[in-house]
């Protein structure tokens, strides 16, 4: 029998707010954090950004963090902290920790281009987070692009599944960078206005920043310690449709997949569901291409769906865990986040929920990648 994955602590920084409180009262109050570029180093000006509302320097001074790190791991080690403190764990020694980034140390490189950055890899972003918190038993990295964090978290689920692990911090963190923004503009798919996920004059992304970090539990682990379960991984499923490298399918078969995965995981029918925190980026394709497998999974009975980039941007390789986290405040405290932004019917998408208040037992949260390598979790009430 599997082990049940108790979420015990929880921490997030994005362009709504630094931890749980201030990205709740962001949230229930329809606050987005989409703005011009005002941190980052870069000469386009053209797209708005959700970026987390500090210097590095205020960021490392505040939590203690050492010089130099890349932006990535000082949101990882805001995000780490609070999940930590939540658990009642004051280090992670014996906790593993998996993170998901694929932009790492990159505005680090930028800052001193052609010279190379020791902090630029991936892999460094995540071993500088548990340096930070004393040592991790065992630290590793997923790059998934966007559904990284997701399946950080599902590699961490499964380290506790086959009792390799009893506690595992899991998450993502991803800092925008002058290389990042560039990259999506060359696909054309950023939006000069603040993006409009399912509305039928949408015409992109907006990028986004910030980290999030959950510690997962098997329930004799959690009783040992004495924590408390805040909610429960219930289910999760990832596939790959291999449809294009950065398109989506027309009729969703990945995302359908791993809906459909999740689900079958968790014992429960579509109709169980109370929630989908969709991936939902405002792309054309992604929106279309998302509808449709929501469609195919839920049919007639669609819950209330929204996507949360209208709030934050797009965190890329974080966006899995930072809208976990959006999850697991809305299970907890009883309320659907609006859709902002959308005033317009497209018949090849959802309509959208415009929010409120709502009793919640499980909730589905969908991250999807490039190569259609896409990942859905659900969280269900402890």
């Amino acid at each position: 029998m599997d082990p049940v994955l108790h979420i015990t602590g929880a921490g997030v920084v994005s362009a709504i707010g630094c931890g749980q409180e201030e990205t709740l009262d962001a949230l229930r109050k329809g606050l987005a954090g989409i703005a011009p570029v005002q941190y980052l180093q870069t000469e386009e000006r053209r797209f708005p950004v959700g970026e987390v509302k500090a210097t590095n320097e205020e960021l490392a001074a505040r939590f203690g963090a050492a010089e130099g790190l890349s932006r990535t791991s000082l949101l990882g080690i805001v995000a780490l902290q609070e999940a930590l403190q939540q658990a009642g764990l004051k280090d992670i020694a014996g906790v593993p920790l998996i993170g998901g980034t694929t932009v790492g140390g990159m505005d680090l490189t930028e800052r001193i281009f052609p010279a190379y950055s020791r902090l630029h890899d991936c892999g460094a972003s995540t071993d500088a987070i548990a340096d930070h918190f004393g040592g991790a038993p065992f630290a590793t990295t997923l790059s998934t692009a966007c559904s990284s964090a997701a399946n950080a978290i599902i590699f961490g689920a499964n380290l506790i599944r086959s009792g390799r692990a009893d506690i595992v911090a899991v998450g993502g963190s991803e800092c925008l960078s002058d290389f990042h923004l560039h990259g999506f503009g060359s696909l054309m798919i950023l939006d000069e206005a603040p993006c409009r996920p399912f509305d039928a004059t949408r015409a992109g992304l907006n990028l986004g920043e910030g980290a999030a970090f959950l510690v997962l539990e098997s329930e004799a682990s959690m009783k040992r310690r004495g924590a408390q379960s805040l909610g429960v991984l219930s289910g999760f499923g990832n596939a790959c449709d291999a449809f294009h490298q950065t398109a989506s399918s027309e009729n969703g078969e990945g995302a359908f997949l791993a809906m459909q995965k999740a689900l079958a995981m968790a014992g429960l029918r579509p109709q169980d569901i109370g929630y989908v925190n969709a991936h939902g980026t405002g792309t054309p394709n992604n929106d279309a291409s998302e509808s449709a497998a929501l469609r195919r999974v839920f049919g007639d009975s669609l819950p209330p769906v929204s996507s949360t980039k209208a709030f934050t941007g797009h965190t890329t390789s974080a966006s899995g865990s930072i809208e976990a986290v959006f999850c697991l405040l809305a299970l907890r405290e009883g309320f659907i986040p609006p859709q902002l932004n959308w005033q317009e019917v497209d018949p090849a998408c959802i309509l959208p929920s415009a929010g409120g208040e709502a009793h919640l037992e499980h909730v589905l949260c969908n991250a999807f990648g490039f190569g259609g390598n896409d990942s859905s979790i659900l969280l269900s009430h402890a």
